[in-house]
């Protein structure tokens, strides 16, 4: 792989230009684990902007970050039959420490609902330790077999997961809805990435949950990419691990509740629905540096003048709270450094040279659509303020123009295939609610019900499949 720039372009071969944007950008690299990945300084310093906004969000309605140890013991994974045949399949278990072999053997958390709620048990007594809110940043190991891809699809991959108790069904249901629209708020607002949102058909699911609802965003080749979910468990945790409590009624009940979580795939999200040929093109609020100052001496200037402006200008930035790059690197042309800032997708550049020294102004390059403008200096913050908010939701219009155009009402079967055949994307189809149907239909297609949305719709035709009828609208993709 050739170590200057992206060689690919993106409507060409979406695969090959995907990983070169990664590894080029410095997002990430391949781990010397089989199936794993390093996460390098921008890729953690988003994931670090992520984290800022959920604890911003979840702490503010009294939801309290813990840690729980990563080795999950056998018996608690096999105590919930549906949870432990979910995940068996990809638990990575340890089986000796030291020269010890373990008397029982240990999962490398594939996910924490067992660890955490055997403690639950014992946390909560009374109506009072009522509700009950709590959430994880750590690893997560899951012992993928299929062909794996950097940030969607790795064998250990970093996220967050609530979880919360509660002593009425109600309450439940309305901490599912609200993490739920708290992510919306997130892939859309502050991501960029227009979003699907819904329930889970019975057979995808979160296993063991009750119903699991879930955000899923549409990536440029057609292919669905599941963004967040939020799980209803019911109380089929609460009876396996006997966590219940003393009502005011001063009678025992069993508490109701949630779970929910994001991942790093987010990231990769990000990075297929906003990158160009040239590399990273990343949203100003999610994105680790918002502006990059770039001095540019030729002959006859002041080098020492133009950099003492391109430092002024750039303090100022950091002043009104942006995050800011100053490249004053001696050993590197302006167009080199460019090229670099553009791969690495900085939303707006700025330039200053000999001519916009004399003039008073600077020069302003929007990385989204490579458009130059410019400014008076002493206009320039709140030039770039406004424009970093105007690329903000320009590349969102963008990415739901995308959506839209990847979505496809289908009334015939023979319809729906050859959408899945040709660009892809999200088949609206009638559905009857058979299972089977629903199996022979990612059996021929590679399409699964990605969302039943909340929205209803009424069915326009009898099942997609089998024709009869029909019991909602559903969102079909081949998806990552």
């Amino acid at each position: 792989m050739s170590d200057v720039g992206v060689t690919v372009k993106k409507n060409e071969d979406f695969s090959e230009w995907y990983t070169q944007v990664i590894l080029k950008s410095g997002l990430a690299d391949y781990a010397p684990v089989k199936g794993c990945m390093i996460l390098r300084e921008d890729a953690i310093a988003m994931w670090e902007k992520i984290q800022a906004i959920v604890n911003r969000k979840i702490q503010a309605t009294g939801h309290r970050n813990v840690y729980f140890p990563m080795f999950i013991p056998e018996g608690f994974l096999k105590k919930e039959a549906e949870h432990f045949e979910g995940f068996t399949p990809e638990v990575a278990w340890v089986t000796q420490g030291g020269n010890t072999p373990l008397e029982e053997k240990l999962a490398v958390r594939p996910t924490s609902e067992t660890i955490m709620y055997a403690t639950f048990a014992k946390w909560i007594r009374s109506w009072r330790d009522l509700p009950l809110k709590i959430n994880q940043w750590c690893n997560i190991v899951r012992w993928e077999t299929k062909a794996t891809k950097l940030f969607l699809r790795t064998r250990e991959f970093l996220w967050q997961e609530g979880h919360t108790a509660h002593a009425t069904k109600e309450e439940a249901e309305a901490e599912v809805k609200y993490a739920l629209q708290e992510y919306q708020d997130i892939m859309e607002n502050y991501l960029a990435i227009p979003v699907v949102v819904g329930v889970k058909s019975d057979s995808e699911k979160f296993a063991g949950a009750d119903y699991t609802t879930a955000l899923e965003a549409m990536m440029p080749d057609g292919k669905a990419l599941q963004m967040g979910t939020s799980h209803n468990l019911g109380q089929h945790f609460a009876h396996v691990f006997d966590i219940k409590y003393i009502g005011e009624d001063e009678k025992e009940h069993k508490v109701w509740q949630t779970s929910w979580g994001i991942t790093t795939r987010t990231i990769g999200a990000l990075i297929m629905i906003h990158g160009d040929d040239k590399g990273l093109v990343l949203p100003p609020k999610i994105a680790p540096t918002q502006v990059v100052v770039v001095p540019i001496p030729y002959k006859g200037a002041e080098p020492a003048e133009i950099a003492a402006k391109a430092k002024e200008i750039a303090d100022k930035l950091r002043e009104a709270g942006l995050s800011v790059i100053l490249d004053d690197r001696q050993e590197y042309t302006p167009g080199w450094k460019f090229n670099q800032w553009e791969l690495k997708g900085i939303p707006v550049r700025i330039e200053i040279g000999p001519r916009d020294l004399k003039q008073q102004q600077v020069t302003i390059a929007r990385r989204d659509i490579k458009q130059k403008s410019f400014i008076k200096e002493n206009e320039a913050v709140a030039a770039v303020e406004k424009l970093l908010e105007e690329i903000q939701n320009d590349l969102y219009a963008k990415a739901k123009a995308n959506l839209e155009q990847l979505t496809a009402a289908v009334k015939t079967y023979n319809e729906f295939k050859q959408v899945m055949a040709g660009k892809g994307g999200f088949a609206k189809a009638a559905w009857c609610g058979n299972a089977d149907c629903e199996a022979k239909i990612k059996e021929e297609t590679g399409a699964t019900i990605r969302v039943i949305p909340f929205k209803k719709e009424e069915p326009q035709t009898g099942c997609i499949y089998c024709g009869q009828k029909a019991k909602d609208v559903a969102y079909f993709a081949r998806s990552y």
